[in-house]
């Protein structure tokens, strides 16, 4: 094989898998499409149902005309043998023959929108049942989809702001740590004002039994009875 061939024979398989490409990226959309047109076949294969059943009837009503047409020459026939004219008897056979032959042939056409009418229903009730299944599956497909872009997009989310989630749980640390800086800062204030206050001195002086103590009715009662000696 020549090189000219080699390439052309590359940018054939090249373009065949650019346009499978396409059509795997297209296929719920393409699928989609096939099913309007399916309905769109469908309703006109209905409305060509319904004009051989227009012509099974009217046929049908042309069947039934010649049979009665044929039913009163055989009694006009009848009569006429009766009342001896074979002539007449003859002539009205004739007729009969004609209406017979016509009925025959139109017998024959009523058989066959008959047929079709019939092949045609059992058609148009397959294809409605396929396209029900095929809108079915397109539903399927289409929830399918928008499932897997959900999971798709919280799993990318996920992953390009996992060192986002990080840096913002530092900074919280960061956050609280400061905070408890502050309480112990205060908290250690408050400690250093108490035990410089005078009223923490003269707490710990109450407490060792030394200066002043809080009068109490024995001690009332003592003093007075000092005084009484």
């Amino acid at each position: 094989m020549s090189i000219f061939k080699k390439v052309m024979t590359a940018i054939r398989g090249g373009a065949s898998e650019v346009g499978e490409a396409i059509i795997d990226s297209n296929a719920t959309r393409i699928f989609e499409q096939e099913i309007r047109d399916a309905e769109n076949h469908l309703t006109k294969a209905k409305r060509d149902l319904t004009g051989v059943m227009a012509q099974q009837m009217s046929s049908s009503r042309e069947v039934d005309r010649l049979k009665r047409e044929v039913t009163e020459h055989e009694g006009y026939a009848v009569q006429a043998l009766d009342k001896g004219d074979e002539t007449l008897a003859l002539a009205v056979a004739e007729k009969i023959a004609s209406l017979e032959s016509e009925l025959s042939s139109q017998q024959q056409s009523l058989d066959s929108f008959e047929g079709s009418a019939n092949r045609l229903k059992e058609l148009v009730k397959k294809s409605e049942r396929q396209v029900a299944e095929h809108k079915r599956q397109l539903s399927m497909v289409k929830t399918t989809e928008s499932v897997q872009k959900a999971t798709s997009a919280i799993t990318d989310n996920f992953s390009s702001s996992n060192s986002k989630l990080l840096s913002a749980k530092d900074s919280l640390e960061r956050i609280k740590a400061k905070q408890q800086k502050f309480d112990d800062q205060m908290k250690a204030a408050e400690i250093l004002e108490s035990e410089n206050s005078d009223n923490s001195l003269e707490a710990k002086l109450k407490e060792a039994g030394i200066g002043a103590t809080d009068a109490s009715a024995n001690s009332v009662l003592d003093r007075l009875k000092a005084k009484q000696k």
